[in-house]
């Protein structure tokens, strides 16, 4: 438990900070149910007073999301930005911007952009079409167990099979309490077809008529680091609409790999040419 004790040599700005983040790094462990204000409060060893004033910043900010059925507080989307601010996965939403704004126009309906991180996908963006009939299921600053929508479905596929195995019994007590539809059997047959088709089609496993599409990212080294998935209700997605939007994102995503190899060849320092000048120069 962290206590309220007053530091020396610290100044009160800088005491505000490191109880802030202290609020922060007990819900980082947490994870994604998070706590409620008492909780919260006992846990750091703050007044609620205090924890009150924190976290009204930090919602503020975008550092914490306030569920209020629940009265849970958990990470929101800047915290989660922030931790993923120096991942390769973080630069490739970045580059897809523009992408999945043009998707989500095309399509009218949902698009998502997850990346992988462990044994979870966590939403960085949501864009939303013109169909009046939207997804809701995710936003960003949401993390699921891969292997639980579109997406996830499409980053499992593209591990290795002792690897999907590590992540599905990682996941199981969590997938049976919140995701009981997606047990092992139907994510490894889900898996099996992904890997056959080239995309994932999620039939409404979470919701009955939240249907997805999802295709993985792989990155410049070939590693499969986050998906694109297109969301929307059931009748928008049979067999030929879902096959048309599966092979656009499959496109979509070889080009993102593209541009992120472009983007690192053009930032890349030119050792050779500075090897050849220094061998010219000693030749003289």
């Amino acid at each position: 438990m962290i206590h309220e004790t007053p530091q020396p040599h610290v100044t009160g700005g800088a005491q505000t900070l490191r109880r802030g983040l202290a609020v922060l790094r007990l819900l980082t462990r947490i994870g994604p149910g998070g706590l409620r204000m008492n909780e919260i409060c006992r846990r750091v060893g703050y007044s609620k007073a205090t924890v009150v004033r924190l976290t009204r910043v930090l919602l503020e900010e975008g550092f914490l999301l306030h569920d209020r059925t629940s009265g849970h507080y958990r990470l929101g989307p800047e915290a989660f930005a922030v931790g993923l601010a120096a991942e390769p996965s973080y630069e490739l939403q970045r580059l897809a911007a523009p992408m999945l704004k043009r998707i989500a126009v095309e399509t009218g309906d949902t698009v998502f952009f997850t990346v992988l991180h462990g044994y979870e996908s966590i939403c960085l963006s949501r864009d939303e079409g013109d169909f009046p009939i939207r997804n809701q299921l995710l936003k960003p600053g949401d993390r699921v167990p891969i292997g639980v929508g579109a997406g996830g479905c499409a980053l499992l596929a593209a591990l290795a099979d002792e690897e999907v195995q590590a992540a599905l019994t990682h996941s199981r007590e969590v997938r049976a309490l919140r995701y009981s539809r997606c047990d092992d059997a139907t994510v490894w047959r889900l898996v099996r077809e992904t890997r056959a088709r080239g995309w994932c089609v999620l039939p409404g496993l979470l919701l009955p008529d939240a249907w997805a599409v999802g295709v993985v990212v792989y990155d410049t080294q070939a590693r499969p680091v986050a998906s694109i998935s297109v969301a929307a209700i059931r009748s928008r997605l049979g067999v030929a609409r879902s096959t048309a939007i599966g092979h656009r994102l499959m496109k979509a995503s070889c080009e993102l790999t593209e541009m992120a190899r472009d983007r690192e060849a053009a930032t890349r320092p030119p050792a050779r040419a500075t090897m050849r000048a220094g061998a010219t120069q000693a030749g003289a």
